[in-house]
């Protein structure tokens, strides 16, 4: 296949990847302002896709940038295009296989997986780059220890600030915070995990020798912009497709929420993306809500008002995600490799 229509195929991928992401993780941000009825799934999604959309004029392109760096890209070797394309293709399948099953399993994590394990298959271990690869590991641990951590802090301080309101009062309050609080999510959701598919569309434009390795990618350049336009408006349809199986995991199956609840652990998981996103960590944002989620659940019903065998579940799929879309990725790698390179 010629370089150009290899290109494009491979952009259009990760634009679809990006898609999938968009209604696999829609759960991420709609599931406690769901859960707790304040808004209808569709209006849910829609107000999370258009601030999913938004989230490119806030915050720098920091994540798409270590995403970029994961596989060692040679520009010489037009094999790298066909690297990154089928990890993308690992990524995909494994988001829609748990999306079926309606496990909220990290797209992030997928993403990573599938780029590695093709990178792996082609060049062996040493074209994995392990600086931002240990970071993105320490934060699979971090994450949702921080999203608990915030999410039990937040709810202890409105209950002791709402202490002498009627429920009745601070229910009301928090059904109208709750819009405010997802909101914000939703921006944190769009800006780290959209970034990831800018990384990958400039890993391959710099494997095409489209663009010099030192590029980097700015809202107010006109070569890049296209890229960030385009990343962010298919995380958007994404989430306005919606990802109601995953909703129900999330929303409803793990605990039982109030509004007081949905805000702290939507607040819990919004400080911790703006952190993670700041930094320039990919970072997953189902593991970020349902750390917070868990962490309000335990506050505010002990360990007894958790459902611990759904909880057990996802902590399967997710230590399951980097290592499955991994061998997917690199399955993927070796079929096209003996078909077509």
């Amino acid at each position: 296949m010629e370089t150009a229509a290899l290109l494009t195929l491979t952009i259009c991928i990760a634009l679809a990847f990006d898609i999938v992401n968009g209604f696999h993780d829609a759960a991420n941000s709609i599931a406690t302002i769901v859960s707790t009825r304040v808004l209808k799934p569709l209006q849910a999604v829609y107000w999370a896709a258009f601030f999913n959309f938004i989230a490119m004029l806030i915050f720098p392109t920091r994540v798409a940038e270590t995403i970029s760096k994961i596989v060692k890209i040679n520009p010489d070797d037009s094999i790298f295009i066909y690297v990154i394309m089928t990890g993308l293709l690992g990524a995909i399948f494994w988001d829609i296989l748990t999306w079926r099953l309606g496990m909220p399993t990290s797209s992030s994590h997928a993403l990573i997986g599938g780029f590695s394990g093709s990178g792996v298959a082609y060049a062996g271990w040493e074209a994995l780059d392990w600086v931002p690869l240990i970071e993105i590991l320490i934060f699979i641990v971090l994450a949702p220890l921080i999203g608990i951590i915030l999410g039990s802090f937040f709810i202890l301080c409105m209950y002791w600030i709402f202490r002498n309101f009627h429920p009745a009062v601070v229910d009301g309050y928090f059904r109208k915070g709750q819009l405010f609080s997802a909101a914000l999510y939703s921006i944190g959701h769009g800006a780290n995990d959209a970034q990831k598919t800018m990384g990958i569309i400039l890993a391959v434009l710099i494997a095409g020798n489209v663009f010099p390795q030192d590029t980097f990618l700015s809202l107010w350049d006109f070569k890049t912009f296209w890229i960030i336009f385009a990343c962010h408006l298919a995380m958007g349809i994404g989430t306005a497709m919606g990802g109601w199986r995953i909703v129900k995991t999330m929303g409803m199956k793990i605990t039982k929420l109030k509004p007081v609840g949905g805000f702290c652990a939507e607040s819990a998981g919004t400080c911790t993306l703006f952190l993670a996103t700041y930094l320039g960590i990919p970072v997953s944002t189902t593991h970020t809500i349902t750390g917070a989620i868990v962490g309000v659940g335990t506050t505010t019903t002990k360990f007894s008002g958790i459902k611990w065998g759904i909880a057990r579940q996802i902590a399967w799929a997710w230590i399951l995600t980097i290592p499955a879309a991994s061998c997917l990725g690199a399955g993927i790698f070796l079929c096209v490799k003996a078909l077509l390179i």
